[in-house]
């Protein structure tokens, strides 16, 4: 099943008073970036994020999920109607995310 396009405007929303919020299309599901970097993406009208130590210790109760088929787990967030739980779960995880990789022409 793939992600509606109003599930991911609602999430931009939610995610609007963050700054560089950027997403990318990929087989029917999103893929979402903060300032660069991807920080998850939405899969079956879920957002999931990385499994990373700030946001396992951002989260009370970290969910584990799949975002597909053949893929590692990733966090379900689940409180995605409380923007600024959404902005400082993003901002603990940006330090924590590696680079994006420079591309080679």
């Amino acid at each position: 099943m793939a992600s509606s396009q109003d599930y991911l405007q609602f999430v931009l929303e939610q995610l609007s008073e963050l700054s560089d919020i950027s997403y990318r299309a990929m087989m029917g599901e999103f893929i979402l970036y903060y300032r660069g970097r991807i920080v998850g993406g939405i899969y079956d009208d879920r957002l999931l994020v990385k499994p990373i130590k700030s946001v396992i210790a951002y989260m009370k109760n970290p969910s584990y999920e799949l975002p597909y088929d053949g893929a590692k787990e990733m966090l379900l967030v689940d409180n995605i109607d409380d923007k600024e739980y959404l902005s400082g779960l993003f901002n603990a995880m940006y330090d924590d995310l590696p680079e994006p990789k420079v591309k080679k022409k």
